[in-house]
């Protein structure tokens, strides 16, 4: 019987010739990532049991992207903190507060490459599989382990296996794909499994468009979700490493033919609607003609989720075609990376957001996680593309928000209401 992607991965990771889901293998790392929030308290472990050496400082990528710039005296200090061991240390890929997202920053500079294993302590990394890489979120007292050994047990885990066909409906894109696979799956039905996204529509996807749907595995309990790599992803890969001067080689891996999945899901692409994920649950999702007609009171398109050039591309296709943003509308637009900032900025993109009256920020979290731009006030209702929705997410316990594509949100910034992009 064969093995699946991430079974191969993870056993030529730990020196096997083979693995099993329920297996524990000890797996080398190929990358290992902390940033401003989840860094300071890796570093205080090593500090804490006297660790005073790195396991290898080219593998240790160390980023500020969720309070920069600093928003209060204590995430102030912890930018110190991590600036100093990165100097300590001589870490070399080193990116503080200019360069955006961890999840856009590191595929993009040239740090993930398929077949490796990359872990990262935050949940979101497993945005990575879209390159065909093993990658998956950690905690901080592993990552100390990471950073002292350069190894991590995994339990191998099974394998879903959504296969998608067909072509796309006008209107609905990646992030509708992944919000209806989660609505039928459901938050907790792919926990500690690998996600593995395939099929014709799979392949006809961006690169972008795919880190979309990896990002969100971890919304259904997934331990990674997975893509494998094809021409795409090979050159996406070796340009950006070319371009930042982070080339090495890579041995990308397919599954086998005969691999066996825990589960196959037949999804077919031309029957998905654009959807909305309904507070306060990812896995509450509706289609768009479902709930519309409810007023908002803000919309923010960004994220490591949809912050990319080609999400910000189709907002304002919307928004300038129907000629500007509702009055009593609030959009904050925060593109995912300094170089997605500049691709759109170049295209004229930026500066047509901010005619229509929106509010451009500096690459970064943002309104994703609420307490640096965007926090919404009790009672307030948001559409956002980022990933989560859960209450207080963006500020007050009592708001709402509604998750959806870039061009559903820019719909509703239109409209000033929840609404089917179809109808705008």
């Amino acid at each position: 019987m064969g093995m699946t992607i991430v079974e191969k991965i993870l056993a030529r990771a730990s020196g096997k010739k083979e693995v099993s889901p329920g297996d524990i293998v000890m797996a080398k790392i190929d990358r290992a990532m902390v940033h401003d929030i989840t860094g300071p308290l890796t570093v205080k472990v090593l500090e804490k049991y006297g660790i005073d050496k790195v396991w290898d400082n080219e593998k240790i990528v160390i980023l500020f992207d969720h309070q920069v710039p600093a928003d209060s005296i204590i995430s102030a200090n912890n930018h110190i903190l991590m600036r100093k061991f990165v100097k300590k240390h001589n870490i070399k890929y080193f990116y503080d507060i200019r360069e955006g997202v961890c999840h856009q920053v590191l595929p993009e500079k040239g740090h993930v490459a398929p077949g490796e294993v990359l872990v990262g302590a935050d949940s979101h990394t497993c945005t990575h599989g879209a390159l065909g890489a093993f990658s998956t979120g950690i905690g901080s007292t592993d990552m100390a382990y990471v950073f002292t050994t350069g190894e991590l047990w995994f339990k191998v885990p099974e394998t879903l296996y959504f296969n998608i066909n067909g072509e796309l409906k006008d209107y609905v894109t990646s992030k509708d794909i992944i919000l209806s696979i989660i609505g039928e799956v459901g938050v907790d039905g792919a926990t500690y499994k690998a996600c593995q996204f395939g099929g014709e529509t799979v392949k006809n996807l961006s690169i972008a468009s795919r880190m979309t749907m990896t990002n969100m595995a971890i919304e259904m309990g997934g331990k990674t979700g997975i893509i494998e790599p094809d021409e795409k992803t090979i050159q996406y890969v070796k340009e950006a490493m070319k371009k930042h001067n982070t080339e090495r080689e890579f041995k990308p891996i397919k599954g086998d033919e005969d691999a066996e999945f825990e589960e196959v899901y037949e999804i077919e692409a031309d029957k998905i609607e654009p959807v909305f994920s309904c507070p306060h649950n990812v896995d509450n999702v509706k289609q768009c003609r479902e709930v519309a007609g409810k007023p908002i009171d803000q919309v923010f398109i960004g994220s490591c989720t949809n912050g990319r050039f080609e999400d910000l591309q189709m907002a304002i296709k919307i928004i300038e075609k129907a000629g500007g943003i509702a009055d009593d509308v609030r959009v904050i637009v925060t593109p995912a990376s300094r170089e997605e900032y500049l691709k759109a900025l170049k295209a004229g993109i930026i500066e047509k957001f901010i005619k229509y009256g929106c509010v451009v920020t500096n690459p970064s979290c943002s309104a994703c996680m609420g307490s640096l731009y965007g926090v919404l006030g009790d009672g307030e209702v948001c559409v956002s593309t980022s990933n989560r929705n859960f209450k207080g997410r963006q500020g007050s316990l009592k708001a709402e928000i509604y998750l959806a594509s870039p061009i559903t949100a820019a719909a509703c910034a239109v409209k000033g209401e929840l609404t089917d992009p179809r109808d705008v």
